[in-house]
């Protein structure tokens, strides 16, 4: 093909022509016959098929919550957890603030003060889920793996500044002697078998 015929802006003699429309009806029963025409044709009774069929099928997909919940990833960002450690069931956190310094909705509040042995410890840790627009950088910041997105998307409140204590968001101790805290599948997760070769260690956690 050549550019010329790129180039030529002649529409009428590059075989350009008028497509046939039936001029709109103005009066009623023309109107009318055009609902009817427009109505009555294949397309219509195919829809009416498709959704007759589904309907003698019988087969629901509607999910009866909450009794019934959908499954979510792994990975799903949805209410923090504060992790424990494995050896001395303490919190991970160290206190450093580095979730509260990359939190760029500024929802993450947290103090820290000096313990009876010199050591740092959190005294105050909240997280405002009515600003939290959970994008997941608090969770890759921690150097501990102390705070991870969990499965509890259920968070709403009638209140607008609903916030997250550290004690809501810590795992409970009975659940930690049960094993059954879940790690963040990633970087730093729990391996399999590590019950067996987790050992407690002399360091006062």
């Amino acid at each position: 093909m050549k550019m010329e015929q790129f180039n030529d802006r002649n529409v009428a003699d590059n075989g350009y022509f008028l497509v046939d429309i039936e001029d709109y009806p103005t009066d009623g029963w023309g109107k009318f016959k055009r609902v009817v025409k427009r109505s009555f044709k294949g397309e219509l009774f195919v829809g009416l098929w498709v959704v007759l069929r589904e309907m003698i099928r019988f087969d629901t997909h509607t999910v009866k919550y909450p009794e019934e919940k959908m499954p979510i990833g792994p990975r799903y960002r949805a209410v923090h957890e504060m992790k424990r450690l494995w050896e001395s069931d303490t919190e991970r956190c160290i206190g450093c603030g580095l979730c509260e310094k990359i939190c760029i909705s500024d929802c993450i509040r947290i103090d820290t003060r000096i313990d009876e042995n010199s050591r740092k410890e959190v005294s105050e840790y909240t997280i405002n889920l009515g600003r939290c627009i959970f994008c997941g950088y608090c969770a890759e910041v921690c150097p501990e793996l102390a705070i991870t997105h969990g499965g509890e998307y259920e968070n709403a409140s009638d209140q607008r500044e609903h916030f997250l204590l550290f004690e809501d968001m810590l795992t409970p101790i009975d659940k930690m002697k049960a094993g059954k805290q879940l790690e963040f599948e990633g970087f730093g997760a729990i391996t399999p078998h590590e019950d067996e070769r987790v050992k407690k260690t002399p360091l006062a956690y």
